[in-house]
């Protein structure tokens, strides 16, 4: 029988809310040797994932996007909205300053081989699993799905 989200993920995960202090959630990260954490609201919805690479910015810092100057004009060689979503992750201090925004999820039920193409297609390193009710019951990462491929 093929095997399912809820077969392999991992459940009760640490969850942070967006005002958490990103001293926090780095500590965290770093105590329990994890690479994401969900970020949850006051209803406990998901509203976003933490993670190492998000908090990448605090240390690298940015760069200003590449222009030139053509006839008194500014022309960004770069999206300079990306620009400033960047610097917005450099400098914050609270967890929903960093976080990504919108992450994707799955359910339990959904089976492995279709969180799997999920992960590859959106290029993500984890997805929270939610109940009926949309709130955060465990968390499936890429390493939960090559335990359960190496146990095949």
């Amino acid at each position: 029988m093929p095997k399912t989200v809820a077969d392999v993920m991992s459940s009760n995960p640490i969850l942070v809310r967006p005002e958490t202090p990103l001293k926090e959630a780095i500590q965290i990260l770093a105590e329990k040797r994890i690479s994401g954490l969900p970020v949850i609201d006051d209803a406990g919805k998901v509203v976003g994932i933490i993670s190492e690479t998000d908090l990448m910015w605090q240390e690298t810092g940015v760069t200003p996007p590449a222009y030139i100057m053509f006839l008194d004009s500014v022309i960004y060689l770069q999206n300079p909205g990306a620009y400033e979503r960047d610097l917005h992750k450099a400098l914050g201090q609270t967890v929903g300053e960093v976080m990504s925004k919108s992450p994707i999820t799955i359910t339990p039920d959904k089976p492995l081989k279709e969180a799997a193409k999920i992960i590859q297609e959106y290029k993500v390193h984890r997805l929270p699993v939610l109940d009926s009710t949309g709130q955060v019951i465990g968390i499936l990462t890429r390493g939960d799905i090559i335990r359960a491929m190496a146990t095949e």
